[in-house]
């Protein structure tokens, strides 16, 4: 078993520096927090990165802004905000030139991941992968096209135009949506200081104001690594858990979620039913699969498509309001902007070895979901609406009352 020993306390300053991102706003609640890894529960059979990031990936790169500002009655356009945005850079070159194989893949489709259409048309990946709230996404597409235009001045002139890359979950339970709080700028700054190394979970960046299980969700991440007979490639996962009801939440195939049935969220206005529903929307992720194993455009989405088994894995169903969109890309290989020669050339893993990464997938997805919920620190937000941690001590409480046994 590997351990980072790492616990992480929400900052007392009002704006600092953090591992791959910017705070901008008040702090979060101080709250000592860990990774599922680290209270000695380990999911699956491989191995972790050094980081258990996607950033294990060599090249990708993480970085967050995240926006905490104002409280009490919400003034739409004003505030509060519980929000952010979070880049994921697939390799520090020149990804416009040398872009990456890729796909997405669509489990349930209530949500939205702009530039879906051409990566899967084209087969590649060209532009960094943003994650913000729901209505966003255009304030951040903008700061991808400024970011783009700042470092390729021949764009939409000499060369070609840019199709943006942003997907989204709705963060207006405990976020002013209607403020727009995310800027061209807050964007740029995510691309531009986005890091190797550790990855910054929980209530940050896009995951700020994110909900899942009826816990505080938002940014996880975790990575595996394949032994040498298995190509020694490694897999990462990062994920906006923005997702699932209270009841179904699995760790370690333990019901978490029935065991702990307080500490739901608070809402001073409940969100009504949509019409002709009993409940609630269900609620979204995204899942960003980065790897280093040569693979191309259908094998790729062959790949994203399994972290919907590490999903499940952790106890959610994709509703008909859900928003479970995923995408996967490789560095294993490079797809040229404008090829000179007639042909260029991919290598590929054979189908019969493709087994080992789709379980590295399947793990890193499960584990990253659950270091969403462990990491997140109880946030309150908009109206006073408020998402409570996922208590630590109850949830090694409950693993053991199962025979579980760190």
């Amino acid at each position: 078993m590997v351990k980072s020993s790492r616990i992480v306390w929400s900052c007392l300053l009002g704006a600092v520096v953090i591992a791959g991102g910017v705070l901008i706003g008040a702090p979060a609640r101080v709250e000592p927090r860990q990774r599922i890894r680290d209270l000695g529960i380990v999911i699956g059979t491989l191995p972790p990165g050094r980081w258990n990031a996607i950033t294990d990936v060599k090249g990708v790169k993480v970085g967050q802004v995240t926006i905490r500002k104002g409280d009490g009655k919400l003034v739409p356009g004003s505030g509060p905000a519980r929000t952010g945005v979070t880049a994921i850079l697939p390799h520090g070159g020149d990804l416009w030139r040398e872009k990456v194989p890729a796909a997405t893949w669509v489990l349930n489709g209530t949500g939205e991941m702009t530039g879906s259409i051409w990566i899967n048309t084209q087969g590649a990946l060209e532009v960094p992968v943003l994650l913000t709230n729901t209505m966003n996404v255009g304030r951040v597409m903008d700061g991808v096209v400024a970011y783009m235009l700042k470092h390729y001045p021949d764009i939409g002139i000499d060369d070609d135009v840019v199709a943006p890359t942003v997907a989204e979950c709705d963060d207006s339970t405990l976020n002013d949506a209607r403020g727009l709080h995310v800027s061209v700028a807050d964007t740029v700054r995510a691309i531009e200081d986005a890091k190797e190394g550790p990855v910054e979970e929980g209530a940050v960046g896009a995951g700020t104001g994110m909900t899942a299980y009826g816990f505080k969700g938002g940014i996880g991440t975790a990575s595996r690594v394949l032994p040498a007979a298995a190509g020694g490639y490694t897999v990462g996962a990062l994920v906006n858990a923005n997702m699932g009801k209270r009841a179904d939440l699995m760790v370690h195939g333990v019901p978490v979620g029935r065991e702990i049935a307080d500490l739901m969220p608070k809402e001073i206005a409940p969100a009504a039913p949509l019409p002709g529903r009993a409940e609630a929307a269900d609620g979204s992720i995204i899942i960003i699969i980065a790897t280093d194993a040569p693979l191309d455009h259908l094998k790729l989405q062959r790949l994203a498509s399994k972290a919907a088994i590490g999903l499940a894995r952790t106890g959610t169903i994709s509703g008909h309001g859900s928003g479970d969109i995923f995408l996967a890309f490789s560095t294993g290989n490079r797809v040229p902007h404008y090829a000179k020669p007639l042909t260029y050339t991919l290598t590929v893993v054979a189908d019969s070895h493709l087994d080992p990464i789709f379980r590295a997938a399947e793990e890193a997805t499960e584990e990253a979901i659950l270091n969403a919920l462990t990491m997140a620190t109880t946030t309150v937000g908009r109206d006073g609406n408020t998402a409570y941690a996922l208590p630590l001590d109850r949830l090694t409480a409950v693993m053991k009352k199962y025979g579980w046994r760190d």
